[in-house]
Formats: C-alpha cells, structure tokens, sequence
C-alpha cells in the first residue's frame, strides 16, 4: 500500500480522524460512503472543500472517524482533518488552502450554563419593588 498521511481535525465537540491515501477518490465515513453519512449536499460541499481549493478530486483515498458533536460540527472537523492530512502529504497546498481559511480551527463552542440562572445568557426577570 502507498504512503497514508493521517490528521486530526475539531469542530465544537466533534473529532475526526483521517486517514488519507493516494488513490481514486473513495472517502468512507465511519464505514459508510460520503453521501450516505453526510446526506445534504451543502455538508458533503463542505466536507469536499479543500480537495476543490487544491484540485486534487479523486486523487486520494480517504477514511475517517468521526465522534461526537452533531453532523455539521462533524462535517467542519472533516474539513479540517482533510485540509492538514493534504498538507502533510504536500505543503506547497499551504498558500490555497490558507487563503480559503481551511486551516484554522474554529474555536466557537458552547458557553456553559452559569449556576443561579437560567441558562447560559439568559437571566432571571429583574423586579425592583
């Protein structure tokens, strides 16, 4: 077998680990293909983003493992994984896929419920009398 590159990327509470190898463009999702597991056509877009940036569709094979989280953050954390594994395996893609901001871990997350209030922001009606 050819030389596998592997990344790890994050979204909210999702992780994803990939696992990328010269191929014909098969991806598997937790065992599952691409368009079974990431159904929408706007997560599958996401998901695909940096092999459009760097023009290699179809060039790699891909696995990837996937927890937590919800679809979408699952969806940006395999963005995130493809886009490093691509530059493990060649970093002349590094200018493209910065440009694109497919390098960048988003670090928005859930802001924890504060104790003594409702919920996170959310605050209890003031009554001055």
């Amino acid at each position: 077998m050819s030389e596998a590159f592997a990344a790890t990327g994050r979204r909210k509470t999702a992780v994803a680990q990939v696992r990328l190898a010269r191929g014909t463009g098969k991806i598997q999702v937790n065992g599952r293909p691409l368009e079974e597991y990431f159904a929408t056509p706007s997560l599958q877009f996401t998901v695909l983003k940096a092999f459009e940036v760097t023009k290699t569709s179809n060039a790699f094979d891909i696995r990837v493992i996937t927890k937590g989280g919800g679809i979408a953050g699952q969806a940006g954390a395999v963005r995130l994984a493809i886009s490093r594994a691509l530059l493990a395996q060649d970093t002349t893609m590094r200018p493209a896929l910065k440009e694109e901001g497919l390098l960048t871990r988003d670090p928005r997350m859930k802001e924890r419920k504060k104790s003594g209030q409702p919920g996170a922001r959310k605050r209890f009606q003031f009554s001055k009398r």
